[in-house]
């Protein structure tokens, strides 16, 4: 079965089951579906928009669909059923005024009502919302003789975020404020829960729609995923099989097969895939996998955001680093290998500490680079408009699903995931819980690996440090010593220096340069070369160490201490810990050494 018609599937077992009256349609609403239930038939099948598709499944003997739109009219599926409601209208509303007399003039006055109301309806949402509650009230309604309306109503409400949208109940205006009332009457009407009519209202996120309608119990969520891969690769098939030239040539030509192509398109909507087709069809050029790509990265970047999330193609490897001897062995031999695995053992993410400029970024960019998986460089998913964070990292969410293999790489990831506690904004609050969640979910391990960045480790939440998430493996970063410092001094000159450094030479130098940070050898290396260019030869030793005497560090060293000793603290293999043979008394020395940085205002 298509991905589409489990969402058919899903919502008619709860309206039929009674458990809800009232469901909310989220996620991908703004997709093809194919009207197939299965791919096997492509001659029968089209690709519609979520609404029509509803419509033709739904409109069948003894059910009324009703489709309302803002700033449009309310519209039946089966024109012959506006007539229907009508008559039954008049005759209900007639029935509820007659006692006072006049059933004719009633009948009559209720014909007027409805018509008018219904005229209006198009240009006045509050009054059209008012209508159909009112149909619903008819539909449910008995007299002496029986039901008004045989027929069973389904309403399908178009864009209810634009006609009850999220906002604090104070700053919205008084229509808003009375389409909020209607629509939570209507749904939590008991005669209406109790029923047999039914209300889907659609939008792309629930958190946009009122909460106090969306947050009603009796509200339920159904969620339209991205197309998966039988939906890609059955529209692939499809429009291939559609675009055919009379004698059955192909018209679209791959540069591989349907199945590669599916592959590569994860992540595209059908719309997305609709319009690459379309473009090679029209061209007759070859689609290559380039472009396919190409496509892929615009279209989630125009999705979530290009200020959220960027794509990462790193050109350097771990053979490109200097130094971390032992660290590279690590990554190499443990980490990579339950990157590249798909199965149970495969690593959630991992965290990467230590102190600013020990070159944690360029590292593990290079381990992304081994790993040859899409790389998302995730920037800020936080947004200054109301409610809007919160569907940013849905239509994330949804991107993360569909793509096969993905490493979510977030820098400086104590600035990006704040805390969960008491003193945290609720929307920073529930963001970094939704994430928690993401870095634990089981449908999504071996498939989204997150990579945190930071040299505050102390400063991500305890949740997500924690087992199971990224606190499955915390990697510190250090200053280069022994052998790797030797190794990062010889880098530093080998573009400057005369000849190649004696061991006497690289003694001095090393002398001069104790407890310098990866970054300020690229520095230094970066200062020699100019200094050699502007001289017009290499440099002599001497003059070599007469700049980096001349060398003054900026007063950070008692911060880049707290933050090298909380990654030693936070690290959780005692293989990559600069003495594997620590103890528990050693720790509580660290511990200690950060309470008296601590003291002196360092954090």
């Amino acid at each position: 079965m298509s991905h589409s018609f489990s969402i058919v599937s899903e919502a008619g077992r709860l309206l039929n089951s009674g458990q809800t009256r009232s469901i909310i349609l989220t996620g991908n609403i703004y997709d093809l579906y194919p009207s197939c239930p299965n791919f096997d038939d492509l001659d029968k099948c089209d690709y519609v928009p979520i609404t029509q598709l509803l419509c033709k499944q739904w409109d069948l003997e003894g059910i009324i669909v009703v489709v309302y739109e803002i700033n449009g009219p309310i519209r039946f599926v089966n024109p012959s059923h506006l007539s229907k409601v009508r008559n039954a209208y008049i005759r209900w509303r007639a029935y509820e005024t007659g006692k006072l007399g006049d059933l004719k003039g009633n009948a009559n006055e209720a014909g007027r009502v409805f018509d008018e109301s219904y005229r209006k309806a198009a240009t006045n949402s509050g009054l059209a919302l008012e209508l159909m509650r009112q149909m619903c009230m008819c539909s449910r309604a008995r007299s002496d003789k029986g039901a008004f309306l045989a027929e069973n109503l389904i309403i399908l409400i178009e864009g209810i975020d634009m006609i009850i949208p999220e906002a604090p109940i104070t700053q919205i205006s008084e229509n808003d404020r009375s389409r909020v009332m209607i629509c939570q009457d209507w749904f939590s009407d008991p005669g209406f829960t109790n029923g047999n009519d039914s209300v889907v209202m659609i939008a792309e996120s629930r958190s946009l729609v009122h909460h106090r309608v969306s947050r009603l119990p009796q509200v339920l969520e159904i969620e339209a995923e991205a197309p998966d891969y039988q939906t890609r690769l059955g529209f692939i098939k499809w429009y291939r099989e559609k675009e055919k030239t009379k004698s059955g040539e192909e018209k679209i030509k791959l540069w591989s097969d349907d199945e590669t192509l599916c592959d590569l398109s994860a992540g595209l909507s059908i719309h997305a895939i609709n319009q690459l087709l379309k473009a090679a069809s029209h061209s007759g050029e070859m689609l290559t996998s380039d472009t396919v790509i190409a496509k892929v990265e615009k279209f989630i970047q125009s999705q979530v955001g290009e200020d959220v999330v960027e794509f990462k193609k790193p050109e350097h490897k771990l053979n490109d680093l200097v130094g971390f001897t032992s660290l590279k062995k690590f990554l190499e031999k443990e980490l990579i290998p339950r990157f590249l695995t798909s199965g149970p053992e495969a690593l959630p993410g991992a965290a990467i500490s230590g102190p600013i400029g020990s070159g944690k970024t360029f590292i593990f960019e290079a381990v992304a680079s081994e790993i040859g998986m899409v790389v998302l460089v995730l920037k800020s998913i936080r947004s200054k408009w109301y409610g809007e964070t919160d569907l940013i990292f849905e239509r994330l969410k949804r991107v993360l699903k569909a793509l096969s293999r993905v490493l979510i790489f977030i820098d400086e990831a104590d600035t990006q995931l704040g805390g969960v506690g008491a003193d945290t904004m609720d929307t920073e609050r529930r963001l970094t819980g939704k994430i928690q969640g993401m870095m634990s979910d089981p449908t999504m391990r071996g498939k989204v690996f997150w990579l945190l960045v930071t040299a505050r480790i102390h400063l991500l939440s305890p949740d997500i440090r924690r087992p199971g998430r990224v606190g499955d493996l915390i990697i510190p970063i250090l200053d280069p010593d022994g052998e790797d410092r030797e190794a990062f001094v010889r880098w530093m000159v080998e573009h400057s220096s005369t000849e190649t450094l004696t061991e006497d030479e690289c003694t001095k130098i090393l002398e001069e340069t104790s407890g310098f940070s990866a970054a300020t050898f690229a520095s230094l290396r970066s200062e020699l070369k100019a200094v050699s260019y502007r001289k017009g030869e290499k440099l002599t030793v001497s003059e070599i160490l007469e700049v980096l005497h001349d060398r003054l560090d900026p007063a950070i060293a008692e911060t880049r201490r707290y933050q090298t000793l909380q990654a030693l603290l936070n690290c959780t293999r005692r293989q990559l810990l600069p003495n594997p043979d620590i103890s528990e008394d050693d720790r509580l020395i660290w511990k200690q050494q950060i309470t008296l940085l601590e003291a002196k205002g360092i954090s």
